[in-house]
């Protein structure tokens, strides 16, 4: 790409084995004012339910949160699982944010539970799931647009806000239905990377102008361990891994201090089955992480990218995005 894309960052509120949730939210709100100065464009938290470790279920809260500590970066979800809500209710909540915080909104909706199976069950409408995705996201464009006459069911407030909405996947179904709606389209390569040249590329391909967007834009979430070297990135990693590792066997995902080696915690099979799921994670110093995105760009084109970084300590996780913000630094 000849314009480096826009910098942004996905957030899941974790918690560190032994801290409770009021700490855990207060680092985050550190944790996206330090963005914000460094002038990240975005802070998206992810909506996920029943997941000890886990404080971003209340998606909606936590952007009302963020915002009125922050003053200029933008606030959204990544994603609201939509599946789980009633769309009406949703056009509220963020009709309510960006009466709010106007201008600095933004709602990004999966298909997907974002839970386990039980849990979908006990969050979910009656009889209706992700097949009702495509339905779902129609019925919140027309409550966030302008009131039309005749209208029966009006989202109040949310009518009107345009409250920019994105699509969010890790297949082609979303990139697909993005395309198509003339949206913008976020692909989950921090967790799923396999099909992230493909999803973009069809995106970008199939597009098609709407009221909201008269081009594509696309943004790639991916993983990021930056340090002041690459030795240190490579320690601090292992918290990542040893969360990665806990999900797979089903057990509470609380952050743990990073190891020295991750020797005996798993095997083989584990050990590559976590790697593979951190496909696209950039781990280094600055320098070793610009060369890692230039490799990365020159595979895809994307406007945005989105960084989870997964530290331990809040104040290194901190300074990571100090060594982010030195990427975009000419050499």
């Amino acid at each position: 790409m000849s314009d480096q894309p826009d910098y942004s960052l996905l957030e899941l509120a974790s918690v560190r084995e032994g801290d409770n949730v009021g700490t855990t939210l207060a680092n985050s709100v550190a944790y996206a004012q330090h963005a914000e100065a460094l002038g990240f464009r975005r802070f998206w938290l992810a909506e996920h339910h029943n997941m000890e470790g886990i404080s971003s279920s209340a998606t909606s809260v936590l952007i009302g949160h963020i915002a009125g500590q922050t003053r200029s970066i933008r606030v959204g979800s990544g994603g609201v699982m939509l599946p789980n809500h009633p769309p009406l209710v949703i056009a509220e909540q963020f009709g309510t944010l960006e009466s709010l915080y106007p201008g600095r909104i933004d709602l990004g909706l999966g298909r997907a539970p974002g839970t386990d199976p039980v849990t979908a069950r006990a969050l979910r409408r009656d009889g209706l799931g992700a097949e009702q995705f495509p339905e779902d996201v129609s019925r919140l464009q027309t409550l966030l647009g302008p009131l039309q006459p005749g209208q029966s069911v009006k989202a109040i407030p949310g009518a009107g806000t345009h409250v920019p909405i994105w699509l969010l996947g890790s297949s082609l179904f979303s990139a697909q239905l993005a395309a198509m709606r003339g949206l913008p389209y976020a692909f989950a390569g921090h967790f799923a990377p396999r099909l992230y040249r493909e999803a973009l590329r069809v995106y970008r391909d199939n597009f098609q102008p709407s009221d909201q967007l008269d081009r594509p834009y696309s943004m790639l979430a991916v993983p990021a361990i930056p340090a002041d070297s690459v030795d240190e990135a490579r320690f601090l990693a292992t918290t990542s891994y040893q969360r990665i590792l806990a999900l797979f066997r089903g057990q509470p995902l609380w952050m743990k201090p990073p190891v020295k080696s991750m020797a005996g915690l798993w095997n083989a099979g584990e050990e590559a089955s976590v790697k593979d799921f951190l496909g696209l994670q950039l781990l280094g110093d600055a320098e070793a992480i610009r060369q890692q995105l230039d490799q990365l760009l020159s595979t895809v084109e994307v406007d945005e990218l989105m960084f989870t970084v997964d530290i331990y300590d809040p104040e290194k996780r901190r300074h990571a995005l100090d060594i982010l913000a030195a990427t975009r630094s000419p050499q």
